[in-house]
Order: C-alpha cells, then structure tokens, then sequence
C-alpha cells in the first residue's frame, strides 16, 4: 500500500534496497475519505501521519465568516501532515475526491526517519518543493493574471500527475471544481468560468467531469508562464 510513497520519495532521493524494505514495512491502518471529509483539522495535534494512498486532497484555512483559501493540492504518495509530527496543526487538509489514507504511527515514522538518513533527507526535499511550490502560488497571486494563474495551476498539477505516472496520453483525473479553483487562486466564480471558457476556446485544454485534457503543452506553458524547476522533478512533464 506505502509503494507509491516509496516511488515519490525516489524523485527526490536515491533509495537503497535497505531503505525501501524500511518504508514497506512502516504500519498504519488504512481509512477512506469521501470527497469534501476533513482529513486533518486545524489545530489538531496529531499523533500519526496521514499518508495519502490514492485520491487527491487540498489544504486550506477557513475564516470565521465562512470564507477559504486553499493553499497547494496533495497527490498519491505525499504526506499530508508531516509538520504534525513536531507542531499543532495550523490548517486543515481535505479530501478533494474519494481518496484512501494510510495512518502511521508517529513513533514508527520517526524510527525511519533515524534509522535511514536517505530516507529522511528524500522527505525533507518533499517539503522544500512544498515551500517552493508555495512561493511561486504567492507570485502567482500577487503579479499573474487570472489567465494565467489558472493556466498555471493546471500545468503545474499536470506534471505533479505526470511524474507520478498519473497521465494517460494527455489526460489526467484532476476533479477540482470552478469553486475550489476560485478558491485557491484568489478568484470569483464568474471570472474563474470566464477564463476556463477561453483556455478551452484557444484550445489549450478541456475539462470536462474531472478529468483534464491538455491538447497544446507548450501553448497552456506560455498562457500561465509555467517553468517546472520550482517542482525540482527530473524532467520536463513532455
């Protein structure tokens, strides 16, 4: 069940035979999340981390009046929760879609991490290409355009699927709605349709019952002024 965790640990880190036999055997008991179904809470101070098997999940905080902004997106393989093993959690993570999350014990995680410093080094550059994916989201939002912040997040979530061997062809299961788009980029609703309307008019992409379609890579690249490099992955998605 942990074998996609141990494939994305090797895009970031070269795993030894010992390392891998390590991350197999970690425990944790298996629990499945309908789409919109908390996985983590703010304020939480969890006591096992939440790694996430398959679907896809965001996170996010939520004001007193009802209002959110999401903050990134999690892919199979990815733990949820990995501040949690030393602090408070100070956001919520929730399912975007079904999605199965394994609980592992933060005694065993922390035995790992120990025990198999490739292992601890391939997890810590995980969260540094989170902290790096969070900087270009604050770029995008302070000097993109609408256009171009959808543009972006969608190849960005493209090579994230991509590079987990998500992407079949061109199409990739992304079951986000116009509301979490809104959400996450710092958009109306209505403007958010707009701009959906005109990357599929140029015919850049179509989207269509969660499932994504990128018919011109290299023009949706241009529209949202996309480098992967921020995403540290070994090549370019195509």
């Amino acid at each position: 069940m942990v074998g996609r965790f141990v494939e994305t640990l090797e895009l970031y880190g070269r795993l030894s035979d010992a390392d891998r036999e390590a991350v197999a055997a970690l425990p944790g008991a298996v629990r499945r999340f309908e789409a919109g179904e908390d996985i983590v809470s703010e304020g939480d101070a969890p006591s096992q981390c939440r790694l996430l098997l398959s679907g896809l999940a965001f996170r996010h905080k939520t004001l007193r009046d009802g209002r959110r902004q999401i903050m990134s997106f999690h892919v199979p393989g990815e733990i949820c929760d990995l501040e949690g093993l030393l602090l408070a959690m100070d956001h919520s993570v929730t399912a975007l879609s079904r999605a199965d999350v394994s609980f592992i014990p933060h005694a065993a995680m922390e035995a790992l991490l120990d025990g198999h410093p490739q292992v601890a080094k391939a997890l810590w550059r995980t969260e540094l290409v989170e902290n790096a994916v969070a900087r270009e989201w604050m770029v995008g939002m302070g000097r993109r355009s609408a256009y171009a912040r959808i543009a972006h997040l969608f190849c960005e979530m493209y090579a994230r699927l991509r590079a987990i061997g998500l992407v079949e062809g061109a199409r990739c299961w992304f079951p986000i709605t116009q509301t979490h788009l809104s959400d996450a980029l710092g958009l109306s609703v209505v403007h958010t349709n707009r701009v959906l309307q005109a990357l599929r008019g140029e015919g850049l992409l179509s989207f269509r019952g969660g499932m994504l379609t990128v018919h011109d890579w290299q023009g949706l690249k241009a529209a949202g002024e996309f480098d992967a490099s921020y995403l540290h992955l070994k090549a370019d998605p195509v």
